[in-house]
């Protein structure tokens, strides 16, 4: 089986977040099951500059683009063990040098709507130009959405395209890609798709709304999120679209690469340590708290780490406001992340309160997150919603347990400790409040004061699977389902 897999981003060669772990990991899990897989994402200027041994898969190839006609290119990473390749266009992808790959820190690129139309419609031309004839398009998030809107009113009735069925995944249904109207005229769609029954959103041209239209089937990042979606308080007002194609819609979790996140390897760390063998988990811990400036801390002293966004959706400002309840546990708090500009003031302004107890780093390092992971005891993970999320199958995997709202993947992933079985990976609360996240802190902090409640703990959390093995075969599932000669389109 052959599959095409689409994102606007994959490590390690272009990364803001977790979509690009998913592209880069679950292709990999996909091959290692044996699908012929082929990864498509744009030839930033990033990638150009990496100095990589790349070749030229496809060469100008004569490509229809807004009204007139365009020379295609194709870059291939040969090094790879299946092929990853790069959609050139120097305009729409090669950015000054500062720039991201979405837009500046003044705000998003006004064209990203034309960039990422010609992502799709490239990668389109490209298959069938390439020695690889893709039975499954897999989009994923808004960047590649409208994949799916060309395979079903520009290119139904070209038989190359017709086989081809699609998956859509949403990442994170906030994200959805809105455009004014005139960007169907430039993507080279037909006009009449702008109305309420297509893709027109409040006005705005939706192109996350044109990938759960029209792809075969739509996946989320975790069964609970794709239950959630259908509601008004997590449907971004998708929730009656989402609905009436709830036939099409299921939810398989993401999953992490137990060897690029595997403490016993060390890296990055100052000791390695595992769930055989926790002692060097010690030596992270006071390696953790020199990093941040932070005195040392006995055993008993718990240490909590939380490495994201800084933004409401994950909850720090729950945290803020619950800080001087933790702190007056004697908690010591690492905080690692950049986001929104009054969150981080907030947080300095804590510091300066609690120079002993409050280590900060504003930025994001991909080397001290881990020495975050590891030298953490707990993970505070409050978000008010939370589609999959990594974090948490990270922090376990370093043996810190994830302090974490009930909701979205974070519910589906972590199992509430018990003290009477000595089961559970981790400790949930319900409501968005610091009421909630004080409490649920408050009951962490007994069970690591419990020598024998915590090592079963965090031998629990060390011990659980994530791999992308499970997620992987239900994928696979998922693609046999959709091209069964018999099957009809969902």
């Amino acid at each position: 089986m052959k599959i095409a897999f689409l994102a606007s981003e994959v490590a390690p060669y272009a990364k803001t977040g977790g979509l690009a772990d998913v592209a880069q990991a679950l292709p990999a899990a996909l091959a290692g099951a044996g699908l012929d897989i082929a990864v498509f994402m744009p030839f930033y200027r990033s990638v150009r500059a990496a100095g990589l041994t790349l070749v030229r898969a496809l060469d100008n190839l004569p490509m229809a683009w807004r009204g007139g006609s365009t020379g295609l290119t194709v870059w291939a990473d040969p090094s790879h063990p299946y092929p990853v390749c790069f959609i050139e266009h120097p305009g729409y992808f090669e950015r000054s040098d500062g720039a991201g790959l979405y837009g500046t820190p003044s705000g998003d690129y006004p064209d990203n709507g034309e960039r990422f139309a010609f992502f799709a419609r490239a990668v389109l031309a490209a298959l069938k130009a390439l020695p690889f004839e893709a039975e499954i398009l897999h989009a994923n998030d808004w960047q590649t959405a409208l994949a799916p809107a060309y395979l079903r009113h520009i290119l139904a009735e070209d038989p190359f395209y017709a086989r081809i069925r699609s998956v859509y995944t949403i990442h994170n249904l906030a994200y959805q890609g809105l455009f004014p109207p005139s960007i169907l005229t430039d993507a080279g769609l037909p006009d009449r798709l702008f109305r309420m029954e297509d893709m027109e959103f409040w006005g705005q041209a939706s192109f996350m709304k044109a990938g759960i239209l029209y792809a075969d089937a739509v996946t989320t990042v975790s069964p609970r999120y794709s239950r959630e979606i259908l509601t008004p308080e997590f449907g971004q007002g998708l929730d009656g679209l989402l609905r009436a194609r709830a036939g099409a819609l299921s939810g398989i979790r993401n999953g992490i690469d137990k060897d690029a996140w595997n403490p016993a390897l060390g890296q990055a760390i100052a000791a390695p340590f595992s769930a055989a063998d926790p002692s060097g988990k010690a030596a992270c811990r006071s390696d953790l708290l020199a990093a941040f400036g932070l005195p040392p801390a006995r055993r008993e002293e718990p240490i909590a780490g939380l490495v994201a966004r800084l933004a409401e959706q994950k909850g720090v400002d729950i945290l803020i406001e619950a800080l001087d309840g933790i702190m007056a546990l004697g908690v010591k708090l690492i905080v690692l992340g950049t986001g929104d500009p009054k969150l981080e003031a907030a947080l300095r302004a804590a510091r300066d309160r609690y120079p002993s107890f409050l280590g900060l780093r504003l930025g994001f390092d991909e080397a001290l997150a881990r020495k975050v992971y590891a030298g953490s005891d707990l993970f505070l993970i409050p978000s008010r919603y939370e589609p999959c999320g990594l974090t948490q199958m990270i922090a376990m995997a370093y043996g810190a347990a994830p302090v974490a709202r009930a909701t979205g993947g974070l519910d589906d992933t972590v199992r509430a400790y018990e003290a009477a079985t000595k089961t559970g990976t981790g400790i949930k609360f319900e409501a968005p409040t610091a009421e909630a996240l004080l409490d649920a802190v408050r009951r962490a902090v007994r069970i690591l004061r419990s020598k024998p409640d915590r090592e079963a703990l965090v031998r629990n959390a060390m011990t659980a699977d994530f791999s992308w093995r499970e997620p992987a075969a239900e994928y696979e599932a998922l693609y046999r389902k959709l091209t069964k000669a018999d099957s009809e389109i969902l």
